[in-house]
């Protein structure tokens, strides 16, 4: 599993990808800190990252694996790896695996959803492969039928699922409707989302006795971020020293914050990447360090979303997706700005965009629908989950300036507000 030293990772991409050429074109040859580097700014970074002319990557796309995630109406986001690269990361995450509490003789269901360019999938799959336990893999996959997934998570006697916290719930309800005895399920690992409190309590009523465990903390764009281990509670996860740099900086000043318990947004470094670098990349997450500096593999937990983007359920929308479709909708109706408000109700997440109009009071009822035809045109997943009920339907509100909610300390807009963790 190969890694590299920071300067050779700055070294390579300041001189290979023409988008961090211009980004540190004032950053000293040598003796930088890693704060002296310049965060990355997501729109400009995905603006670079284009599949005809990219002045991202340091060098061809020829060996190695694509994956997407990004809309239709505007520029398509993919993120690519090198064979040594994607090894790195699925070994690295693989062996973590075990610290987690997967065991030998576990028969794992692999509920990920496959295909399209997603990447979840085959990543936990090449991962579990490489996990230093040896466990029996079953790759069924979160598109397969209910029915399907019950009878052969009874025939095959298998105890551990992995999966989406909504496809897992899906799966525990339809278990429970169909009264289906006879199911040895003793673990259960969730990720692509967290899973509350409530989701929890529906997962133990199914499955007594159960371990429900995060099965680690990664991304296709950022990579690995953390792991878990038997010392990790609701939403904490370790760094993976060595291979991933996690920063947590103010909101305000972009310092880099060491205490403990203070908030911020969080930042990512990978250190085996070289083809696409993620060098001081916007996780999309808050944070705080829950361990004193010093820590190996030091601990930090979620706290939500920060501006970057809403992640409802397994769908993120990013903010410059949706000020492209506020623009394209201008001939309809012209929004003069917005917040996304994300919450949890009766174990689903949802979804309200607040839109703000000069005058509220004027609002054509064609105007809702044209916008909710834009949101799943460029994010078919949105329809797609809604009709599983795997997420609440979205709701949009139409408001005037002064309703906009503000951070109070400082007047400034809250683009996203996540309630989630409250």
């Amino acid at each position: 599993m190969k890694t590299y030293p920071l300067q050779t990772i700055i070294s390579v991409a300041r001189s290979l990808s023409p988008y961090y050429m211009e980004l540190y074109k004032n950053l000293a040859e040598k003796d930088w800190k890693i704060s002296d580097i310049p965060p990355v700014d997501q729109k400009d970074f995905w603006e670079h990252n284009t599949v005809e002319d990219n002045r991202l990557l340091t060098g061809e796309m020829t060996d190695g694996i694509i994956f997407k995630s990004g809309g239709t109406t505007g520029k398509p986001k993919f993120s690519v790896y090198s064979h040594e690269e994607w090894e790195t990361m699925t070994g690295t995450f693989g062996y973590h695996l075990a610290e987690g509490g997967l065991e030998k003789g576990d028969r794992v269901a692999n509920l990920f959803y496959a295909g399209e360019l997603y990447s979840s999938f085959l990543f936990l799959h090449d991962s579990l492969q490489r996990c230093p336990a040896e466990v029996m893999i079953f790759p069924i996959s979160g598109a397969a039928p209910m029915e399907f997934m019950a009878r052969e998570l009874k025939d095959f006697r298998i105890n551990t699922l992995l999966g989406v916290p909504t496809q897992l719930i899906s799966l525990a309800e339809y278990i429970r409707n169909e009264n289906i005895e006879g199911l040895k399920i003793d673990k259960v690992y969730f990720g692509g989302e967290s899973m509350y409190e409530d989701q929890r309590d529906l997962i133990k009523e199914v499955f007594p006795g159960i371990r429900i465990y995060s099965v680690g903390y990664a991304s296709v764009d950022a990579g690995l971020l953390g792991y878990i281990d038997e010392e990790c509670g609701f939403n904490e996860h370790r760094v993976f020293d060595e291979y991933n740099i996690i920063e947590i900086v103010d909101d305000e000043s972009g310092k880099v914050i060491e205490d403990c318990n203070r908030e911020g947004r969080m930042l990512t470094t990978n250190l085996s990447r070289l083809l696409m670098p993620i060098i001081r990349y916007p996780v999309g997450d808050r944070g705080i360090w829950i361990e004193e500096k010093g820590n190996k593999n030091r601990k930090f937990k979620i706290l939500g979303r920060s501006e970057e983007g809403a992640r409802i359920g397994v769908v993120t929308m990013n903010v410059d997706n949706f000020l492209n479709i506020l623009h394209l909708l201008k001939p309809v109706f012209h929004a003069t700005n917005f917040q996304m408000v994300i919450d949890h109700i009766g174990k689903l997440d949802k979804l309200t965009l607040r839109i703000v109009v000069d005058d509220p009071g004027s609002v054509q009822s064609e105007w809702e629908e044209k916008l909710l035809e834009m949101i799943f045109s460029e994010r078919p997943e949105f329809r797609e989950e809604i009709a599983i009920n795997g997420i609440h339907p979205i709701s949009i509100e139409w408001i005037g300036p002064d309703e906009l909610m503000v951070n109070p300390r400082t007047g400034k807009i809250r683009r996203i507000i996540d309630n989630r963790f409250k």
